[in-house]
């Protein structure tokens, strides 16, 4: 579409080149706030902060690669359907765990949890992957520029690695964000069923991102009552006295 828009107004290649990019790269962001808080939340399952930060660090390495591997193939994926029921199963069965695993504990965390570094890798890989499934479709919807599309998807794993950072941090300061983040995992996949079932009743785009946002903005909207325990333990300690 927006291919069309600038034949129409006759823009010089330099010039859209950049405004697409930029484009590309904002849809990236946008659309990336539910993959980060994913990814997040599987890299809270090892065991300390080292082995998240590795984790992130190389299952999006492996993450890039199918990416690229996907954009390369993406007219020729497009045509099998069975791809995005995969990627909507899988999605749907992220959820589906994270909440049977709430449901059946008693901690706030409720992050699967990994043996070892290569366990987590895979998880984190392959979740990418099937987040990538819709907004690639996205990107290449918005421009058929092969070298556009690979660059924005490079900006966009960058971007994505310092939101998953960011996120790891908040999901320990707000009580409802993992779940609003799953709630809009269920969401992409529920998108991605819609469009194997049928094309024409899946939302518009910017349904997608402003359901998006009501519903972090519901995950930021409760911190982490730290301060309680404290007071607790000083009236402990007055009282011992």
């Amino acid at each position: 579409m927006l291919d069309r828009i600038f034949d129409y107004l006759d823009f010089h290649f330099s010039i859209e080149a950049p405004i697409v990019l930029l484009i590309l790269v904002l849809l990236e962001a946008l659309l990336s706030a539910d993959n980060a808080i994913a990814l997040a939340a599987i890299a809270r399952g090892l065991e300390d902060e080292e082995l998240e930060r590795k984790g992130l660090n190389f299952g999006l390495v492996v993450a890039y690669v199918l990416r690229i591997t996907l954009i390369l193939t993406a007219t020729w994926v497009q045509q099998f359907w069975q791809f995005e029921l995969l990627g909507a199963a899988y999605l749907l069965w992220l959820v589906f765990q994270h909440f049977t695993l709430q449901e059946s504990n008693d901690e706030h965390d409720h992050a699967p949890r990994f043996t070892s570094l290569l366990q987590a890798i895979p998880v984190i890989a392959f979740t990418d992957l099937a987040f990538s499934l819709d907004s690639v479709t996205t990107a290449i919807a918005v421009s058929q520029e092969k070298w556009l599309v690979l660059t924005g998807a490079t900006i966009g794993i960058i971007t994505l690695r310092f939101m998953a950072g960011l996120f790891i941090r908040w999901l320990d300061e707000y009580e409802n964000l993992e779940d609003a983040g799953y709630v809009t995992v269920a969401l992409v996949g529920l998108r991605l069923l819609l469009k194997v079932v049928n094309d024409s009743l899946v939302p518009p785009e910017w349904i997608m991102i402003a359901a998006i946002f009501l519903i972090l903005g519901w995950g930021f909207s409760k911190r982490v009552d730290t301060e309680l325990p404290q007071v607790e333990s000083e009236k402990s300690e007055i009282s011992k006295s």
